[in-house]
């Protein structure tokens, strides 16, 4: 059985599955029940990390202004063609030599096909001050959601969702880590199931004549006290009920929806069917891994082809095929209600080694794929003169915690930063996404917050 990681909140899965299962002899429960009841925020978080440092500067590519030969002057072999057939145009950002054009990878054509909807926003030169080019470190941080701190005991989904005051007190499944192990960013949950997949996500119980009786001794035995290793024992029991019931026969995608046939692709297709069965699901998180690219990027010399542009393409396929799976009307469009952000743990270096690979790096890209996107180029380009680079590395210019913040704050409706991302100071929306958004000055006193908060609510774009 997938591990289960477990921490006593004030908001948890529903209880008794196997009770209520035995009783309704293979029947469903009606989700809307525990999900949507009292006018809950319904919207949906998928975060993907892209593990090993995605290389930022070949995936939005400067393709005009004098950073254009700056980028060719330092990549001689890995520098994409800026050529509308290759890099596609996502417009221009003010930087310290004038206007920089950016282009998005050849690859990336069905994300570019997204950002021309206005559904994509595409953040530049974000990530961390803390930066040691360590994958270990900068992965725990970002995902913690405390840059420097490393012993964090819960992570920044762990902790909206334990303040967030406008959800339901009980969901099904609530938030879901798919692909193996539980993310960091979910570090200190209870509400979250990891899994690799709802198909071998179950509890093998001996004979199935003898199943209903020997779950229902085990729910006897881990009811019977409150220690974590009880209440791990009843959330696995829980959620082993709740996938059986729900998940355990084929998902068949939207018409028009082809996911890559990869891990990868699988693990999107399981994110979809979950929110398709209206379970209550808020968040989720999956990965795609092998972006650290020291050698080799490319193939028979062309940049367009290589490691990085078949990852490139499965990452916008999968995307791509998600939106299009959950643009679906006969479960009014939860596409609609979802964000979903791409993260990396840093970029690459802005110059190619001698092996046509790029090694660890600072500044980087986050996408931003919503219902309530503002599409566009967001950020300040920090420039690629040599003077302008970080030890060789592209500048950040925006805190990754900015772009997340907004996210939690707008599309999830939840104003205590202070809790999601202690330390963070400063906030002010980048533009992202649309929603409403919290402001400094005046006291609020309704919404569930505290009277004599000195934050107030003010409408953003």
């Amino acid at each position: 059985m997938s591990r289960c990681h477990c921490q006593t909140t004030r908001r948890g899965f529903v209880t008794g599955c196997s009770a209520a299962i035995a009783a309704l002899a293979g029947s469903r429960f009606n989700s809307l029940a525990f999900a949507q009841g009292g006018n809950p925020n319904d919207e949906i978080l998928v975060v993907l990390f892209l593990r090993g440092g995605q290389d930022g500067l070949n995936l939005v590519i400067p393709t005009g202004g004098y950073d254009r030969g700056r980028y060719q002057a330092l990549r001689p072999n890995l520098a994409i063609p800026a050529a509308v057939a290759a890099a596609r145009p996502l417009g221009s950002l003010p930087g310290p030599d004038g206007a920089v054009a950016l282009g998005l990878h050849p690859a990336a054509a069905p994300l570019f096909d997204l950002y021309q909807d206005g559904r994509l926003a595409v953040a530049v030169a974000c990530g961390m001050s803390a930066n040691e080019r360590s994958h270990f470190d900068s992965m725990t941080w970002m995902e913690l959601g405390t840059p420097g701190v490393g012993n964090t005991s819960s992570g920044w989904l762990t902790r909206h969702l334990a303040s967030a005051s406008n959800l339901p007190p009980q969901m099904l499944m609530p938030s879901v880590s798919i692909g193996g192990l539980q993310a960091l960013s979910q570090l200190g949950s209870y509400e979250t199931v990891a899994m690799g997949s709802p198909y071998d996500f179950s509890l093998s119980t001996g004979p199935w004549s003898a199943r209903t009786a020997q779950r229902v001794a085990l729910r006897n035995l881990y009811e019977g006290d409150t220690t974590w290793l009880h209440q791990a024992g009843v959330q696995a029991l829980d959620a082993v009920d709740i996938v059986e019931l729900y998940a355990s026969g084929g998902y068949v995608p939207l018409p028009g929806a082809v996911y890559p046939d990869t891990w990868f692709g699988d693990n999107l297709k399981t994110i979809a069917q979950f929110i398709k069965l209206d379970l209550g699901l808020r968040i989720a998180t999956l990965d795609l891994g092998g972006w650290d690219h020291h050698e080799s990027e490319v193939v028979n010399g062309s940049p367009t082809q290589g490691i990085f542009a078949d990852l490139v393409d499965e990452l916008s396929r999968g995307l791509a095929a998600f939106w299009a799976d959950l643009d679906d009307p006969a479960v009014n469009f939860p596409n609609q209600r979802l964000t979903l952000v791409v993260m990396s743990e840093f970029g690459r270096r802005a110059y190619e080694n001698d092996a046509t690979g790029t090694d660890h790096g600072h500044g980087n890209n986050l996408l931003v794929l919503s219902g309530h996107a503002i599409g566009g180029l967001h950020g300040t380009w920090p420039g690629l003169r040599e003077e302008l680079l970080n030890e060789g590395d592209l500048e950040v210019t925006t805190d990754f915690r900015r772009v997340l913040s907004e996210i939690v704050v707008r599309r999830l409706a939840n104003p205590r930063l202070d809790l999601v991302f202690p330390g963070y100071t400063g906030y002010q929306p980048l533009g992202v996404v649309t929603g409403v958004d919290l402001g400094v000055g005046e006291p609020i006193f309704s919404d569930g917050f505290e009277t004599g908060d000195t934050r107030n609510w003010i409408v953003g774009p």
